[in-house]
């Protein structure tokens, strides 16, 4: 409750008597000079966002939670955190009566319309920053060549050309610098505490070792963050300190992380070398450590809809690693497998890690990366970089900034250092779909929720089935822009993220905020789920309504309504007897990609309010499996609140070919239209087993790339052993498998999402 107690405190000193921007900054300079300073036992890297590793702080400017929230998180079986009854006084006692409805959550939903919550409730779409703040920012190199009172100077330049007489926006830029350059003297404070710190501490320490560490670590905590790193161990402290300077000022959640590690640190690592001040093992030991870091941050606690979309704990820093340099080369170094070795040892959930696999980059690099993958535990992921670049410069980046970006979060790109790029919810497809058969109903409620787009029974073909469900998409999309054109504007208005301005260009530059639209580059995504469910949906409804005409739509509605009880053949028609999505079978994939064409169409190029445009990302997290909870049964034969397809996988047990004709499939979506796809695969051990095992699946990952799929990662694991777990979970602690653009405990997710994986096509490359 450390950094809720700060932040209230500060709240009630300057609310009101400050700019909103100086109040923020102020907030922050008051966390860092305040907050318990933490230096853990035989670590070498500092800095934690709580008291101790993995004690959570809550957001009230953000979510102000409610006692029972409080109870929920304590006592369920999942997941849970611990809450003290200490903490629950102090929630009752001192923050809910000041952020109840000061809330960012409580200012949301206060302003949304009628018919927003509506769609909000019906499980039509989510809403990212009903609990957490704009996030999907990535660090660039900058950091490694400046420190904070270099940045600082750069704010006070930009505030000395500001122009009084002819900007009209002139104070509004001042405030904003200002706040950014206290923000500045509050990293630094916190580094120069962290250096006191470790100093007392050597000074009692009696182990000559220990002692040596800590006055290493209080020698690099006085010099990093206030200037840049000289080395390779600052280099890494010089982050963690950024790091835990962006997630203590706001609950970005999603992904804030060193984007391409191996060349940042590839100068200072190279450099060491040549002088014999460092070597591999004591290179490989720091980036262990700074591993350990990552996992002690588990992402804040969240309820309700939000918990449902995303049903885990990991804070989604996911680190890249090769690809391509700023001018185009192969970027792989010795780095980059310090950092493979390093993912391999360590197995911890965070950070997520993935590789950046350019046609450039050697067959050794993959085949390392697949030897990992091969252990069953679902890290690394692998992206696409020449994909990647080709989507960014389609988004209208520059090549080198394009290059110097990759992917973050689950999938998504971005512009690293550059960009703010906010995922803003996701939005249920197939449930669109469904209420375009019903007119405008939802199947749950039986309320009105979309427009009346005609009687289905009463369509002569299956286009014109189409053209209503293209409607009924517009119709929702509308309102989901509209609610994202308020919350961006409460959030301009009210939380400026002034520190996290600081380090994205070009916010001092600009003089505005992080969230204001500052940043160079500005995108929104509207995240779409369940493609596969609605690609067979709709290949049944025409295969066997419109062409075979084996039965007629009133018989399917009906089926559909009875979640196919005694319905036997209809069953068996559409779900086995129809050309499914994932086979390499063009009925099916022409459909999918008219349908991903009519979404893509339909969001693509919509402005936002900081000056950028919409985008579309084809992604879950566990999002499919709260939408298939809030829907009928499906024309594919999905039984009634079953999950639904997760990213852009074929729906479970619809891929029948083998995992060529899956990627075959999913390759025929124009991936460079989006800002990320993601695709799982899922192996048994035995399949991958020795050289050929690691040829194959380094063969399967390149051929997809080769058709310009953006995203493949996999699941290696026997359906047994799930089945095991699921039954004799305490046997089962470690078991670690990848679930949608992460990985995490098969003991921590819920049995529905069990269930879902069990269930994944298990490949084969026979």
């Amino acid at each position: 409750m450390e950094r809720a107690k700060l932040v209230s405190e500060a709240y009630s000193e300057y609310l009101g008597k400050v700019p909103v921007p100086i109040l923020r900054a102020l907030t922050f300079k008051n966390i860092m000079e305040k907050k318990t300073l933490c230096i853990n036992e035989g670590e070498l890297l500092v800095g934690e966002r709580g008291e101790k590793p993995a004690a959570t702080p809550t957001y009230p400017e953000l979510c102000c939670h409610s006692i029972e929230d409080f109870e929920i998180m304590d006592k369920r079986d999942k997941i849970s955190f611990k809450v003290s009854e200490d903490a629950k006084k102090i929630q009752k006692d001192v923050i809910i009566p000041f952020f109840e409805e000061r809330s960012m959550r409580h200012r949301i939903f206060e302003r949304m319309t009628k018919e927003w919550k509506q769609c909000y409730e019906a499980g039509i779409f989510t809403e990212f920053m009903e609990q957490r703040a704009p996030g999907h920012t990535v660090a660039d190199n900058k950091m490694y060549h400046k420190g904070f009172k270099d940045f600082k100077k750069e704010i006070e330049e930009s505030i000395e050309n500001l122009d009084f007489i002819n900007d009209e926006k002139a104070l509004d830029k001042k405030n904003q610098l200002e706040a950014m350059k206290i923000c500045c003297d509050a990293l630094i404070t916190y580094g120069k505490r962290y250096s006191k710190l470790a100093f007392t501490m050597a000074e009692k320490e009696q182990d000559e070792n220990r002692k040596k560490e800590l006055l290493k670590i209080s020698e690099i905590c006085n010099w990093v963050p206030e200037n840049a790193p000289r080395n390779f161990y600052e280099a890494l402290q010089m982050y963690w300190f950024v790091h835990i300077g962006v997630i203590s000022e706001l609950n970005t959640w999603d992904s804030f992380n060193p984007g391409r590690l191996d060349q940042h640190l590839y100068p200072f690592y190279k450099k060491e070398v040549e002088e014999g001040s460092i070597d591999a093992e004591k290179a490989k030991e720091l980036l262990e450590c700074f591993w350990v870091k990552f996992n002690n941050q588990p992402a804040p606690p969240k309820v309700g809809i939000t918990l449902a979309e995303s049903g885990t704990y990991t804070d989604f820093a996911n680190i890249n690693s090769g690809g391509l340099t700023k001018d185009g080369r192969d970027g792989v170094n010795d780095v980059t497998y310090l950092v493979l070795d390093v993912i391999d040892d360590m197995r911890l959930l965070q950070p997520s890690s993935n590789i950046q696999l350019s046609k450039k980059n050697p067959d050794k690099f993959i085949n390392r990366a697949c030897e990992i993958i091969r252990e069953g535990w679902g890290q690394p992921s692998i992206f696409n970089a020449d994909e990647v670049v080709s989507e960014m410069l389609r988004a209208g980046k520059s090549i080198e900034d394009a290059r110097c970006g990759g992917t973050s979060g689950c999938v998504e790109t971005g512009a690293f250092g550059k960009e703010a790029y906010i995922l803003t919810g996701y939005i249920n497809l197939p449930k669109i779909l469904e209420i375009t058969l019903l007119n405008g109903k939802d199947s749950l409620t039986g309320e009105q929720i979309g427009i009346e787009t005609g009687d289905s029974k009463n369509f002569k073909s299956y286009e014109e089935l189409f053209e209503a469900f293209k409607k009924q998409l517009h119709h929702f999309i509308d309102i989901k822009v509209i609610g994202n054109n308020v919350i961006e504007k409460l959030y301009m208005d009210y939380m400026p993220a002034p520190f996290l301005s600081i380090i994205v260009s070009d916010c001092i530059k600009n003089g505005r905020d992080y969230n204001g639209g500052g940043a160079r580059y500005n995108t929104n995504y509207i995240q779409g789920v369940g493609i596969g469910t609605i690609s067979d949906s709709f290949s049944a409804i025409k295969y066997q309504v419109f062409d075979k005409k084996n039965i007629s739509m009133e018989e399917l509605l009906k089926a559909l309504k009875e979640n196919f009880k005694d319905e036997e053949v209809i069953h068996n028609l559409v779900s086995n007897r129809t050309p499914k999505y994932g086979n390499d079978d063009d009925y099916a994939d022409d459909i999918m990609q008219s349908i991903f064409e009519a979404y893509y169409e339909e969001v693509t190029g919509r402005k936002n309010m900081k000056g950028g445009h919409y985008r579309i990302d084809m992604l879950p997290t566990t999002c499919h499996v709260y939408f298939g909870s809030v829907m009928g049964a499906s024309p594919d034969g999905r039984k009634a609140k079953e999950p639904l397809s997760e990213g852009i996988s074929p729906s479970k047990g619809a891929d029948r070919l083998g995992p060529t004709a899956v990627v075959k499939s999913a390759a025929k979506m124009d991936h460079m239209k989006t800002g990320g796809t993601l695709l799982n695969q899922k192996f048994t051990p035995k399949v991958l087993e020795g050289e050929d095992g690691i040829k194959n699946l380094s063969s399967l990952v390149r051929g997809y790339f080769k058709l310009d799929g953006h995203h493949i990662q996999f699941n290696v694991v026997d359906k047994a052993i799930l089945l095991d777990a699921q039954k004799n979970p305490d046997n089962y602690k470690d078991l670690i498998v990848r679930v949608a653009g992460y990985s995490d405990y098969f003991n921590n997710l819920n049995k529905d999402l069990q269930d879902e994986i069990i269930e994944r096509t298990e490949q084969s490359f026979n």
